[in-house]
């Protein structure tokens, strides 16, 4: 339509930015307009795109470049299985969620930051691992080069400047660890253990600081990965008067930050963390001949299982943490959070005993899943007015974010343990309930969740007048966790350079599952099934089906594999269900909590 603009500003009214142009478009014929938008460095730069981009030709090539680049990201691991809202949501949503908002992006609605965060991506990038191992690579030598000469790393930081936080976060120097050895472990690339870096160089925390926002030296000094890797364990070895890991301003759940603001405080979590650590760093040391390494970091190993067990046990659950003057956290002695989730699922992770993992895992079922909500909550009850102070968390409105909402990282963990265990069931009733695509069946539950149904969410609140509604979507590093969830402890999937083998742990009406791994030009194609005759109790040691080696050749490959059917072990009886809801590609039939 011929009219101008009317060229209206001002303050708060919407921010947007306007072109205005004229086409004109014959009866009976159609015309092809495209619509550019760039960003150069200088005027000079941005002219070049323009001219380049302004002919249709190169418009259809980029956005073919593109198409076909995300194809190669998705299309690496492809699943089918009985649950199409599962499908739905790993094959597409979440390693797309991962990558374009929390690698690239580093931004979302409730976010603008940019930086990187040293525990963060980390996390992130293992789910790539299957799909673009080189910005796995890539990340771990520049999460590498963030770290200090005297072992810890900046909380997080901003690019090209370098300008970041200096803090005493307990864990975050250690998921540099966890990181390098599942790519590794994935890819067989073991030269990135030799690659140089330098550290950084600042005044070190004095007594009285507790972070520091600061612009860091390149140091002279350099090390290898493993250099860096090794210091950071060193430095993560400092125990408190339980003999277990000072928890300093925080550790996983930054807003537990005044727990140990006296340096004493202890981490119950970051015990079970650090033990996982040593389990994953060990056999790579083993494999470099590192054994006086590998017999001191077992030592360490050893102690804190000891005083884990002996300290943290609460009666029917493992506490949380100590504060600095030796009162516990997470025990039934406490007002507010009685029980925190991730203390529970990290036992099952560091091998605690069975038997009050079993016990752990049931009081979480019972007590923080919420299935006529539709969440998992983290902690419960919420802080409030707790002394101890634990820190900002307690800032947080009761039931929403880490003070009692669901944390959806916590909620992962927790299937990864019931899958530890064996319990299929279980496991997959949970991430049906947390799917979002689930959390909008109906025009009710839109109006309920009210973010979107295509990425993975942060939080969900679990107090009135806002139960069960989302919060923070896209930038949250839930999605890496979800998928590596689904196809790593659901679908089983074990890598190891061009070999693969399955361990799945799948409700036990699923009669197989598919899946495709794109290996080179070549397409593998996995029809996995399961034999009743053979099954086993929880752990799944010993219960890899064969490994097949892959190759590739440009050929698609069809290979059927009998796996043993898991059998949850015995000591978890609760039962989690959801409602059942129609298919949206099978009419009628179900897709409730185990499948169908």
């Amino acid at each position: 339509r011929d009219s101008g603009l009317d060229g209206t500003v001002g303050a708060g009214l919407d921010p947007c930015g306007v072109v205005q142009t004229i086409v004109s478009v014959p009866a009976r014929k159609s015309a092809l307009v495209a619509f550019v938008l760039g960003w150069g460095a200088d005027r000079t730069a941005a002219r070049e795109l323009q001219h380049r981009y302004r002919a249709l030709g190169c418009l259809v090539e980029a956005r073919e470049a593109t198409r076909e680049l995300w194809e190669n990201v998705i299309e690496a691991v492809q699943i089918e299985t009985p649950n199409r809202a599962f499908d739905l949501l790993v094959n597409r949503w979440l390693i797309y969620q991962t990558l374009s908002c929390r690698i690239w992006g580093r931004s979302g609605y409730y976010q603008a930051s940019g930086a990187y965060g040293f525990r963060d991506q980390l996390q992130d990038v293992m789910a790539l691992a299957y799909s673009r191992p080189d910005l796995v690579r890539e990340h771990l030598l520049r999460a590498a080069a963030r770290q200090y000469v005297e072992g810890d790393v900046q909380h997080w930081w901003h690019v090209p400047s370098g300008k970041g936080t200096r803090t005493r976060f307990a864990d975050d120097l250690l998921w540099l660890i966890v990181a390098s050895c599942h790519y590794v472990g994935i890819t067989q690339d073991e030269s990135v253990w030799e690659e140089v870096v330098p550290f950084l160089e600042s005044p070190t925390l004095t007594a009285e600081e507790h972070e520091r926002y600061e612009q860091p030296r390149v140091s002279h000094e350099t090390g290898t990965l493993m250099d860096h890797c090794l210091r950071a364990m060193r430095h993560a070895v400092r125990l408190g008067p339980h003999g277990l890991p000072l928890i300093g301003c925080g550790d996983w759940n930054d807003g537990m930050n005044q727990v140990g603001a006296a340096g004493r405080g202890e981490s119950v979590w970051m015990g079970w963390f650090l033990m996982v650590v040593i389990d994953q760093f060990r056999p790579v040391l083993q494999a470099r001949g590192e054994q006086a390494l590998v017999a001191e970091f077992q030592s360490v190993r050893d102690r804190l299982l000891e005083q884990l067990e002996l300290h943290a046990w609460d009666g029917a659950w493992y506490r949380r943490a100590f504060f600095d003057d030796g009162s516990p956290m997470g025990s039934h002695v406490n007002d507010e959070c009685q029980i925190d989730s991730i203390a529970q699922s990290w036992a099952v992770f560091a091998g605690a005993q069975a038997d009050r993992t079993d016990q752990a895992l049931e009081e979480v079922l019972e007590r923080l899943v919420r299935p006529e909500d539709h969440l998992v909550a983290l902690l419960t009850p919420p802080f409030d007015r707790s002394t101890p102070n634990p820190g900002y968390i307690a800032g947080y409105v009761q039931g929403v974010r880490e003070n009692g909402g669901q944390y959806t990282h916590a909620v992962l963990w927790l299937i990864q343990a019931l899958a530890a265990k064996g319990n299929g069931d279980q496991a997959f009733a949970i991430f049906d309930l947390i799917n979002p695509i689930r959390q909008t069946a109906t025009a009710l539950d839109v109006a309920r969740y009210q973010v979107e149904p295509y990425v993975m969410v942060a939080d969900i609140y679990s107090v009135p007048p806002h139960v069960g509604r989302g919060g923070w979507t896209w930038y949250t590093g839930s999605a890496a966790w979800t998928y590596r969830t689904a196809i790593e402890n659901i679908v089983g999937l074990r890598r190891r350079g061009n070999q693969v083998s399955f361990c799945p742990c799948v409700p036990s009406n699923w009669g197989h599952i598919d899946v495709t791994l794109r290996f080179g030009k070549s397409n593998w194609h996995f029809r996995i099934e399961f034999d009743c005759q053979k099954s086993g109790h929880g752990d799944a040691g010993g219960m890899e089906s064969p490994v097949t080696t892959m190759i590739d050749d440009g050929a698609d490959h069809d290979v059927q594999v009998v796996c043993a059917r898991r059998t949850p072990s015995p000591g978890v009886t609760a039962v989690v269900t959801t409602a059942e809801v129609e298919s949206p590609s099978h009419g009628s039939s179900s897709l409730n909590s185990v499948g169908g």
